[in-house]
């Protein structure tokens, strides 16, 4: 694993690279982070993970674009400096995860990505003063600097 290259599905077999990191810019433990991410926020966009595949030491992601990133009212920006935060997150209804209505529950800080993963692997996590809940799906919005655990 040395790059990691995404990709956004344009339909009828046609994929645009349009993000890549390369080691040692980035580790191996947040590549392997970013991969494991439903939902991947960038640039003001969202967008869905539809493929995770590697070609020898690359690894690729495919994406949906699924159009301008809602705003939640409860987001707040994060300073990378001080840890990674994890942020968590309740789905309110159901819904895709564009139509879901969330709301903030909580926010910790790991030191490293090894920390992300443990929580990215799971189907249910002890949510900080709110107990064990499921995991619904997972995200990185890089446009707040941190990963986000949406539960029920």
């Amino acid at each position: 694993m040395n790059k990691l290259t995404y990709y956004i599905d344009r339909g009828l077999n046609t994929y645009e690279p349009f993000l890549e990191y390369k080691t040692p810019a980035i580790e191996k433990d947040e590549m392997l982070a970013r991969q494991l991410c439903t939902y991947h926020i960038l640039q003001g966009r969202q967008y869905e993970l539809l493929a995770n595949e590697m070609t020898q030491k690359e690894e690729e992601l495919t994406l949906k674009d699924l159009g301008e990133n809602p705003k939640e009212t409860d987001e707040q920006n994060y300073d990378p400096a001080f840890g990674i935060p994890v942020e968590f997150r309740k789905v309110l209804y159901p819904g895709s995860h564009g139509n879901a209505a969330n709301t903030y529950l909580n926010t910790i800080k790991v030191d490293n990505h090894w920390d992300v993963l443990r929580y990215l692997t799971k189907d249910a996590i002890e949510v900080p003063a709110f107990g064990k809940m499921s995991v619904t799906s997972t995200e990185i919005d890089e446009d707040r600097s941190c990963y986000v655990i949406y539960v029920e």
